[in-house]
């Protein structure tokens, strides 16, 4: 239900899924550095000081109470303890119980389906856990890794919106895809 204040790890199989740390800067540029992850991102390669930043943030992300409100997750394997990704998940309509998904997972970890581990978890957390009603993940429609995620989680396609944002310098589109509490149940 909402208020809810994130205090314990959520865990899989292989990952811990908990609040950044200042301690997870090193792990986090590793990958926010990299153009191939900035590239359907909404920001350039990120330098330390700008990841450093946006932890200290991120940290202190804990509490989903009202539109707005988020939780941008450390994704982090169990039997390393290496930080791998990370996953946003924010309220975007209390009212309507209504909340956004994104990831992002380090390219030297990609395709072992940890993100798809990731995304469940808190998919679980917010219609099991919070009740919303419906999750929406908001994508570059050129993103075809992430597209596929979507269809795994078994969300469907619902829109695509035709340069609606301006990305890089220059007009690029956006795709949502969607679940329903009711589709996850079944």
């Amino acid at each position: 239900m909402i208020p809810y204040v994130f205090s314990t790890p959520l865990t899989t199989e292989r990952l811990a899924l908990r609040i950044m740390t200042a301690d997870d800067v090193d792990a986090v540029h590793a990958y926010q550095s990299l153009e191939e992850v900035a590239r359907f991102e909404l920001f350039e390669p990120r330098d330390r000081a700008t990841v450093a930043e946006k932890i200290e943030k991120w940290k202190n992300s804990t509490r989903i109470e009202k539109d707005g409100d988020y939780i941008q997750f450390a994704t982090v394997r169990r039997d390393t303890d290496e930080l791998i990704g990370e996953l946003y998940f924010a309220l975007k309509s209390a009212e309507n119980q209504n909340a956004e998904i994104g990831w992002t997972i380090n390219p030297a970890h990609q395709r072992q389906g940890f993100a798809t581990e990731a995304a469940r978890a808190v998919l679980a957390l917010a219609f099991d856990t919070m009740r919303l009603h419906r999750v929406h993940a908001d994508l570059d429609p050129r993103n075809e890794a992430s597209i596929a995620l979507c269809l795994r989680l078994g969300m469907r396609h619902e829109a695509h919106f035709v340069e609606d944002l301006w990305f890089k310098g220059a007009w690029g589109d956006t795709d949502i895809f969607a679940i329903l509490d009711r589709e996850w149940r079944s």
